[in-house]
């Protein structure tokens, strides 16, 4: 075995045997990855304060055939004001179980990583409405997965202007003409930019803006909307949003 340093954020840790913990890491070297923390339930043992959900920084391990072994972590960031907060440690809790779920071992999850970084710190600022990070998390999410929605042109006739209504049955815009006839769901061209936004956006750059409370709503019942058509998996911390 060799040692390797990671760079992730802790997304599950579980007690494994009288002093050990096992956790799950999405890291930008090597995708999610199962880690264990020998003694790390010990009081005084340095990996203590580092085993915990949220936890950002690097890790020094020893690579084995299927697992890490961590001998030391440099936490840089806890996101302390976020677990301190019922409803922001529920939907922090979401974007862990959905990057756990999306992510694959020994891959390049480098986007993955940054969406969720940054997702955690808007959620700890406090600028942001729950609902509409949840939306903006869940939309690039999909981008990264590449199951999302057109939002650029017209998913009949490939026009990209005058786009009015949303098809969940061709996946994505439909313009005024083709939308007179086949159904879809008008929305407004806030929503509509919105969307275009959080799609077309790098990640650094996908918490730099609000809504109205009329366009969150819209937006939420279009993303629902098409989640229940085309995202079957239900997540367990959903529960408590």
């Amino acid at each position: 075995m060799g040692l390797v340093t990671i760079t992730g954020i802790v997304l599950s840790s579980s007690d494994v045997g009288e002093f050990d913990k096992r956790l799950v890491i999405l890291t930008k070297e090597s995708g999610r990855v199962t880690a264990f923390a020998k003694g790390a339930r010990r009081p005084n043992n340095p990996l203590v304060a580092a085993c915990s959900p949220f936890c950002f920084g690097t890790f020094d391990a020893f690579e084995g055939r299927n697992s890490y072994h961590i001998s030391k972590a440099n936490i840089t960031n806890y996101f302390r004001e976020l677990v301190t907060d019922y409803e922001k440690v529920c939907l922090g809790s979401y974007f862990l179980e959905v990057a756990d779920y999306n992510s694959v071992e020994g891959v390049d999850e480098t986007a993955r990583l940054a969406l969720l970084y940054q997702s955690l710190k808007a959620l700890e600022s406090g600028k942001f409405s729950n609902r509409l990070l949840k939306n903006i998390y869940d939309l690039k999410s999909w981008v990264l997965n590449g199951e999302y929605p057109n939002v650029f042109q017209c998913m009949l006739c490939g026009h990209t202007d005058s786009l009015k209504y949303f098809s969940i049955k061709h996946h994505g815009m439909l313009c005024s003409e083709c939308g007179s006839i086949e159904a879809g769901i008008e929305i407004g061209q806030s929503t509509l930019y919105a969307m275009q936004f959080i799609v077309s956006s790098k990640i650094e750059k996908l918490y730099t803006f609000v809504l109205n409370n009329e366009t969150e709503e819209e937006l939420t019942r279009i993303l629902a909307s098409y989640r229940l058509n085309y995202i079957s998996h239900k997540y367990k911390s959903e529960d408590f949003l």
